[in-house]
């Protein structure tokens, strides 16, 4: 019997990438919010944690930064090569354990949609600070905890942190996934515990121009929460999570 693999995008990366490159949610809410967070990136060392595809990657470069990327899916990331060329570095890394970049090796970090696979941010944090420099940010987005409290198989405690699964289809086939859920409280220590400092937490409008091609999904998305997105930075003399 074959046992059922979560999470598993080598598995579908291509029909993934031909439903998310041009949708609402992640074509014209989730990249255009992350990128008016970064701001200005011409010259800016980047690690797109958890790149995928490289579609932020490939808007970064456009945008004037040097990006690296790495991703724990050896399918997305042929994807990602088959986008950028030689524009970007990439690897294989899994956020889970040590990243292969050396002690301050980039201005900012962009971890789109990606740390609600981890029930404990802690080591990814860690590490995502270790290879910050001082003064460098860390630009995230997760399923907003209010959300994910209400989403599917609603859960008795709000203030826990549990899992939860569901499945994805694409093409007629269904991959099961499993995200982890967490208060609002435990984000925010999980940032200060590692050593980081928040300078913004944000729930965004989608792009205004989504409004004709999506009139229904838009009316919906601009009214409710879906994800949340904050910028970290690493204090610029501190020397370590406690300093």
């Amino acid at each position: 019997m074959t046992s059922v693999v979560e999470n598993d995008y080598d598995s579908f990366a291509e029909a993934y990438v031909a439903h998310t490159e041009n949708n609402l949610v992640n074509a014209y809410y989730a990249r255009p919010a992350m990128l008016a967070l970064a701001g200005e990136v011409a010259g800016r060392r980047i690690l797109d944690a958890g790149c995928g595809a490289g579609a932020l990657s490939a808007a970064l470069v456009q945008r004037g930064a040097a990006v690296t990327g790495v991703d724990a899916s050896a399918g997305m990331l042929t994807l990602a090569r088959r986008r950028l060329g030689a524009d970007a570095e990439l690897r294989l890394a899994d956020l889970s354990g040590p990243l292969p970049f050396d002690d301050g090796a980039f201005d900012d970090v962009v971890a789109s949609l990606v740390l609600h696979y981890l029930e404990d941010w802690g080591p990814a944090l860690a590490e995502i600070r270790r290879v910050l420099r001082p003064g460098g940010r860390l630009i995230a987005s997760v399923d907003h905890p209010f959300v994910a409290y209400t989403f599917g198989d609603r859960r008795p405690d709000y203030f826990a942190t549990t899992s939860y699964t569901f499945h994805w289809t694409f093409e007629g086939q269904s991959f099961p996934m499993r995200f982890w859920r967490k208060p609002l409280h435990a984000m925010t220590d999980a940032f200060t515990a590692a050593g980081f400092r928040i300078t913004a937490m944000s729930e965004p409008q989608p792009d205004p121009a989504a409004h004709e091609l999506f009139p229904e999904e838009f009316r919906e998305l601009s009214t409710r929460a879906c994800f949340l997105f904050f910028v970290v930075e690493v204090p610029p003399t501190a020397d370590g999570p406690d300093a």
